[in-house]
């Protein structure tokens, strides 16, 4: 079933032993898995067994029923509101809908995180936002508002606003969710940018295994709320479990032709 999923000391985000239930449905069940210093995680699985709840705890949206969760080696289980706020300026997330303020361009959404600083001049502030709408390959929408963009591109300012915060770790819920092979395809390209560029620590849900396996140094793959195997892509592919192998098996029936990826 791949590596052990203690968590390491080193570790830039571990999950320790997390329970979650809503009501009788247990979401999580004795989940633990860890991402170190500059690695990518990919979480995949079915629809339901607590993938983008696992990226909520982490970012002290939802509070776990047990368990604890470790972000540089300081247990952030119990912190409050505010304490949570100075994880966030470390740890950022990128949401299915971008989350952007729509009565803002996307010029000034990716200007945002830097303007609540308050320490850059607008001459500064200009020349990062320039470059990051540059990276993310939205330039020419700079003067655009987020209700005249595709669901890809929306995301694309997303990363390019979470980047602007100079985070350490990015976490990515469902990326290539409701856009076609092609964005898709781009969305993975700027991920991959972002991580070899930058050395960001990234946890990304999929339940798409050529975009994790693109992506991935290590995969997460969880089932009916438990870790049912923690281990790298190369690991997962030459398993022989039953369930694993159904997933891949039907994977790659929805999947977009695999030559688009290279």
């Amino acid at each position: 079933m791949g590596e052990s999923p203690a968590a390491s000391v080193q570790s830039f985000i571990a999950f320790e032993h997390v329970c979650k239930r809503f009501g009788d449905n247990v979401v999580l069940d004795d989940v633990s898995f860890f991402v170190m210093p500059g690695e990518t995680l990919c979480i995949i699985g079915r629809s339901g067994v607590g993938k983008s709840v696992s990226l909520e705890i982490i970012m002290g949206f939802l509070k776990p029923d047990a368990g604890s969760i470790v972000v540089k080696g300081e247990d952030v289980t119990d912190f409050t509101e505010t304490q949570m706020e100075a994880v966030r300026r470390r740890v950022t997330m990128v949401f299915q809908s971008g989350a952007l303020f729509d009565s803002l361009t996307v010029f000034e959404n990716v200007a945002f995180p830097l303007r609540q600083k308050g320490e850059l001049s607008e001459d500064q502030i200009d020349q990062i936002v320039n470059g990051l709408l540059g990276m993310v390959g939205v330039s020419e929408m700079a003067h655009s508002l987020p209700s005249g963009l595709s669901t890809g591109m929306r995301r694309a300012v997303a990363i390019g606003r979470a980047l602007a915060a100079q985070p350490e770790a990015i976490l990515y819920d469902e990326p290539t969710t409701m856009v076609d092979p092609l964005m898709a395809h781009l969305m993975g390209n700027l991920i991959q940018k972002v991580k070899f560029q930058l050395h960001l620590t990234s946890i990304v849900v999929t339940h798409d295994m050529e975009f994790a396996e693109k992506l991935a140094d290590r995969v997460l793959f969880l089932h009916e709320g438990k870790v049912h195997f923690f281990g790298s892509v190369a690991e997962l592919r030459q398993t022989s479990d039953p369930i694993l192998q159904e997933f891949l098996r039907l994977d790659q029936r929805t999947l977009p032709n695999p030559a688009l990826w290279k």
